[in-house]
């Protein structure tokens, strides 16, 4: 999220924050943290659709991490679909121990 935060363009922040998204789903308090910094990005584009769709996310995100119910490979975007599985990049797959 760190690097998010230091993006220069939107597309930068975004590609990070959804990238750090699929690393954080199995961990409760990172997911929800990295929903919050979505919807921080979000307001501060003025993106009001992406933005209501990462409020209901924070909501949801803990709770899919404790019991294990969340979209591999889902990158956190209003675009993704909540609950659709996505393909994990081979360098995160690689990081998460071939996932």
């Amino acid at each position: 999220m760190t690097a998010a935060a230091g993006a220069s363009t939107t597309e930068v922040r975004w590609h990070h924050l959804e990238r750090t998204h699929i690393l954080s789903q199995p961990y409760p308090w990172l997911h929800t943290r990295n929903h919050a910094a979505m919807l921080k990005a979000a307001v501060t584009e003025h993106d009001r659709r992406e933005s209501w769709g990462q409020l209901i996310r924070i909501v949801v995100a803990a709770p899919g991490s404790w019991s294990g119910r969340y979209p591999a490979g889902n990158t956190g975007r209003v675009e993704a679909g909540p609950m659709s599985p996505m393909p994990i990049p081979q360098d995160l797959a690689d990081a998460l121990g071939g996932t």
